[in-house]
């Protein structure tokens, strides 16, 4: 079986599916109701399966929405009219044939009405569920005619294969959830049938379906065609020790099988895959990644290379097999090799020694170890190592160095450079316009926002949305003039009908528009999604106009340590201090505003008194029915999680004071979708959590709304650690906004 093979078969389905509606419409205006002889009643020993029977049909005729005697699970009113015609007259023309066939024993007729209401009772369940686990209701017709062609054909010994073949899977399997058929000489080439019906139409399913069915006759044929749209998969299926990975083991007629199954049964088969397309065209060999593997500079190396060459041959319409391995296979290698050791010598002053390990990449290799650390690398690492000595390289030639990588992830580049403030240097490095030519720093830009819709998922687009606040705060220019593109690329969207398109400038346009207060943007009204520039102070208060701030601490050295000086932090005039509880101290605001802080204590987390502490309190607040709506996290990163799954999920504001803490913005807005997320990249500590947590406070006392560039630039004022440029405020996490509004905006929002 190929490729062409599978379009047939799908072809044939949808076709199938067309034609099947129309004639069952007829079918219905043809067919006369069927009315039970007067007097009839089932045997009594078969009154049971009548009534279950009948049971089946009340309820589906109730779980349409309507209350009358019809099933109308369609919008079509003919069609419905087909489907009800057959779930209640052909239905009870079935089992009143059956019940009073003289040819059939009481064992068969129970054996057939049993397998009736087996089959709706299958039906019933999953007609309503999604296309993969579900029944489409438009068969019902067809399945009730099959299921009685089928038991007739049973009664005469005959196979049920050739009624079954050409009904869409889901139609199919219904008629075989009555089981009453396994023991038909047909039933295993049905089941078989079904299995690659199934496989065709959900691929991505093929390698589990096949684990679990591995002796079927068509396993070869579809494991060489789905193996290369599902290379990671098929690589981990044929790892295993198992029936199915004994089979993918032993096709050796198909080199691109035979090579990945060679890899996934080798020790050092991870460090091969991501090179697999290569390999099969001959571009490099095994031996050849043999001496490189365990060289962590050189494998890294033949990684960017092999990264660039499929970049190549991508712009010449040649997609490499399995180049996603290859992406998470560079990712892991710049992170785990490099940056992580580069950002774990920030204390150190001695850059020719914090950055050694990075002297002798070449500027190419410095760039993918930058785009491939995106969330992972510190400010300090970016800005003082990898950038300039990447631009040195490049004899400072930025726009040099994006046609060496073929402009391969400059989004995400942008985007970094933006954050770290060397945009405008980076810009300013591109070579001069040709009279009468546009500048080359501005087509960058102009594509930066351009063709979002033909990108592969939303990454680009939210980089894009990422760059934005940065860009605004240094280059208003660049700032205009992306807007303007972005209008531009919306109407250009539009004029096209591009579904995807709209969307997607859309949402960039209003969270653009949103940065300029005059305005007036409603981002909950027009996407859905909070506000982001600011948090109104309406917005965090509760029905008695008091604002709740919820402080999560735990009993290490490092929280009992700081404790005390949190505490101290309110012993002014504007604050009063309860220490009563035992598990919590509470703070209160004695001028201005009605606002509350609630802490508990960091008790030893040796004996777990810290969880009881927080549970204590937790208690409290849902017992006085005070919701927080402002989350602190104060502790290390290994604890964060603890916080998360504790949080208000009505929290606006939620500062993740530990270290690493921006890496959890998606598993915050999981729990609290509306939040405000503040967090750093590195190391979080008290020489700026303190003063956030001051400055915070003051403005909730003073019921101001609070207004994050402007918050920003006042915090970065009063704090002097370096490690502030490391913390990213919520104006710059556009990025997961973006992405939640745009599952919004499609339906796919879990949400919803």
């Amino acid at each position: 079986m190929n490729g062409h093979f599978l379009r047939l078969i799908v072809g044939g389905l949808l076709l199938l599916l067309c034609r099947a509606c129309p004639v069952y419409a007829q079918g219905a205006a043809a067919g006369q109701p069927f009315v039970f002889p007067q007097g009839y009643r089932p045997e009594f020993r078969r009154e049971l399966n009548h009534e279950q029977i009948a049971a089946e049909q009340r309820s589906l005729c109730k779980l349409d929405g309507r209350d009358d005697s019809l099933f109308a699970p369609t919008a079509d009113a003919t069609l419905n009219q087909a489907i009800s015609y057959s779930l209640l007259d052909e239905v009870n023309r079935i089992r009143f044939q059956i019940e009073t066939d003289t040819t059939l024993d009481h064992r068969l007729k129970v054996n057939y009405l049993y397998g009736l209401q087996s089959m709706l009772g299958y039906f019933r369940e999953r007609f309503r569920l999604s296309r993969e686990q579900g029944v489409n209701p438009a068969y019902l017709p067809q399945i009730i005619s099959t299921y009685e062609t089928s038991y007739k054909a049973d009664l005469q010994g005959k196979s049920i294969a050739s009624l079954l073949k050409s009904l869409p899977y889901d139609a199919g399997n219904t008629v075989l959830a009555s089981r009453i058929f396994d023991r038909n000489e047909g039933y295993t080439a049905v089941k078989e049938n079904l299995l690659l019906k199934y496989c065709t139409l959900f691929p991505d399913k093929t390698f589990i379906t096949l684990q679990k069915n591995p002796d079927v006759s068509f396993a070869d044929s579809i494991i060489k065609v789905v193996a290369r749209s599902y290379p990671r998969q098929f690589y981990d299926y044929a790892a295993a020790s198992d029936r199915l990975g004994q089979r993918i083991r032993s096709i050796k007629d198909d080199p691109f099988v035979a090579l990945v199954a060679q890899m996934a049964n080798s020790r050092s088969g991870q460090q091969y895959f991501p090179f697999v397309d290569n390999i099969l065209k001959g571009r490099v060999t095994v031996e050849k990644i043999d001496q490189v593997k365990d060289d962590t500079l050189a494998y890294y190396r033949l990684l960017v290379a092999t990264q660039m060459d499929y970049v190549d041959r991508a712009l010449q319409g040649d997609t490499a097999l399995e180049h996603r391995a290859l992406n998470r296979r560079l990712e892991d290698k710049a992170r785990s090799n490099f940056v992580t050791v580069i950002n774990g010598l920030h204390n150190e002053k001695d850059l020719s020694v914090r950055f050694r390990i990075i002297q002798s990449l070449t500027a190419a290799e410095l760039y993918y170890l930058a785009v491939s650390s995106d969330g992972s690398i510190y400010t300090s690492s970016f800005v003082r190592g990898v950038y300039p000595l990447m631009m040195s390289k490049m004899a400072g030639r930025g726009d040099s160095l994006l046609m060496q990588v073929r402009f391969d992830k400059y989004r995400k580049f942008i985007k970094m450079a933006a954050a770290f403030n060397t945009l405008d240097q980076f810009l300013a490095s591109f070579a001069k316009a040709a009279p009468g030519k546009e500048d080359p720093a501005n087509i960058l830009m102009k594509a930066f926002v351009k063709n979002l819709e033909r990108t592969e998922g939303l990454e680009d687009g939210a980089d894009v949305a990422d760059s934005y606040a940065s860009i605004a705060e240094t280059l208003q220019p660049v700032a205009r003039r992306m807007l303007e593109n972005i209008e531009q690329s919306y109407r250009d969207a539009t004029a096209k009908q591009s579904t995807k398109g709209i969307i997607i400038y859309r949402i960039l346009q209003n969270l653009f528009w949103s940065a300029d207060t005059a305005r007036k943007v409603d981002l909950t009204k027009e996407l859905g999604i909070p506000p982001v520039y600011q948090v109104p102070f309406r917005d965090l208060t509760n029905d008695s106009g008091r604002v709740v701030v919820q402080l999560f601490i735990y009993g290490d050295k490092d929280g009992i340590g700081v404790f005390p000086g949190l505490v101290n932090m309110f012993s002014g005039q504007n604050w009063k201090i309860d220490q009563t509880n035992k598990y919590w101290v509470a703070i209160h605001s004695a001028r201005g505003k009605k606002v509350s802080l609630y802490m508990n204590r960091p008790l030893p987390e040796e004996t777990n008194e810290d969880a009881k502490a927080q549970e204590e309190l937790n208690l409290f607040l849902a017992q006085q029915n005070l919701v927080p709506r402002v989350t602190i996290n104060r502790g290390h990163s290994y604890n964060a999680p603890y916080t998360i799954a504790q949080m208000s999920p009505a929290s606006k504001i939620v500062f993740m004071g530990s270290c690493g803490g921006y890496n959890m913005i998606h598993d915050i807005l999981a729990k609290a979708p509306d939040a405000h997320i503040i967090g750093t990249k590195q190391i979080a500590d008290a020489p700026v959590n303190n003063p956030f947590l001051r400055l915070l406070m003051e403005k909730l006392r003073t019921g101001v709304d609070i207004e994050w560039i402007g918050f920003w630039k006042e915090l970065d004022s009063v704090v002097t650690d370096k490690i502030f440029e490391d913390y990213v405020p919520p104006h710059k996490n556009l990025g997961a906004l973006f992405i939640k509004a745009y599952s919004k905006a499609t339906g796919t929002d879990s949400n919803n």
